[in-house]
């Protein structure tokens, strides 16, 4: 049986002072995916990974570690949710159906906060443990998504789908909570 995760970014600063319940979990297309995946009977597990605003990958691996992930698992993220992924495949080494890569980000800000989330080499093997991996990019995306896009996409040989107007995927940039084409790419 197939199951998905769906891994989120990492906001802003101005997200701490949000419930946490609701902070960047319940935005964007993720909820609309999730009842679509689980109307399909497919398990769908939307974890809140810790202070997201400042990412640190030992915290975030700690708590995916203890989901159940298998050869049948469609793994999804946005954004530096996409590092995470790519580095914790790299990592374990684990076999996968699925991995979609939504606005991935590869490139360190300056200053930045995400810990341990971009100073990695992709392991390239991931393609041959992952039975499709398929990245969505905008035309008006930020230049340095753009560049992590090709970063991952000639790594990985990613299937690359770029959409037009959809800037980071978040919900002011699409104008919409839909994601209908990402639907179409898991079948």
């Amino acid at each position: 049986m197939k199951n998905c995760i769906i891994i989120h970014g990492c906001p802003s600063d101005i997200e701490k002072s949000m419930n946490e319940e609701t902070r960047t979990y319940d935005k964007h297309w993720i909820p609309w995916i999730k009842e679509q995946f689980t109307s399909k009977n497919i398990k769908v597990e939307t974890p809140l990974m810790p202070t997201p605003w400042k990412a640190d990958y030992l915290k975030w691996k700690e708590k995916f570690n203890k989901l159940a992930i298998n050869e049948n698992t469609i793994l999804i993220g946005h954004s530096c949710g996409c590092a995470f992924l790519v580095k914790w495949l790299g990592e374990t080494k684990q076999k996968i159906d699925t991995l979609v890569l939504v606005a991935p980000w590869k490139i360190a800000e300056s200053g930045g906060a995400e810990k341990g989330f971009y100073d990695y080499t992709i392991d390239k093997t991931i393609k041959e443990r992952t039975n499709k991996i398929v990245i969505f990019t905008s035309d008006d995306e930020e230049p340095d998504g753009k560049k992590s896009a090709k970063i991952f996409s000639q790594a990985l040989n990613a299937k690359v789908i770029e959409l037009k107007g959809h800037g980071h995927y978040t919900q002011n940039d699409m104008g919409t909570t839909e994601f209908p084409e990402l639907l179409k790419e898991i079948k």
